[in-house]
């Protein structure tokens, strides 16, 4: 399996969990600690990172679907009565998500200068 068809399965299944975590009750939901904020950002900007990974000639679309999806799942937390949607929340997820976005499609546009600078 070659490094695109890898990420790609592996945002596929970031997404769903993501999916499960945001839309799950609240005590089912999965947690690192107390530092929410930060497991919004890595998240998301492991989700964006991976996406750009698998998806590299498609960078707005993959700049489209996560921050669609940051936005999405916050408006249906909306519709569930023990989740709230937030400005800060959705917030750092698209700060996460851009972040992880263009730096996924700078690892994989300068791979081969960045191992050749590394030695390998």
């Amino acid at each position: 399996m070659n490094l695109k068809r890898a990420a790609g399965l592996f945002a596929w299944l970031l997404f769903a969990v993501i999916a499960y975590s945001t839309m799950s009750p609240l005590e089912l939901r999965p947690r690192i600690g107390h530092l929410v904020h930060l497991e919004r950002f890595g998240a998301f900007g492991l989700l964006g990172l991976l996406f750009a990974i698998a998806y590299p000639k498609h960078l707005m679309r993959v700049l489209v679907l996560v921050l669609a999806t940051a936005i999405g799942f916050e408006l249906l937390q909306m519709i569930s009565a023990d989740r709230h949607a937030r400005a800060a929340d959705v917030a750092v997820k698209l700060l996460g998500g851009v972040c992880g976005a263009f730096g996924g499609w700078f690892l994989f546009r300068y791979r081969l200068p960045l191992l050749r600078l590394l030695g390998r």
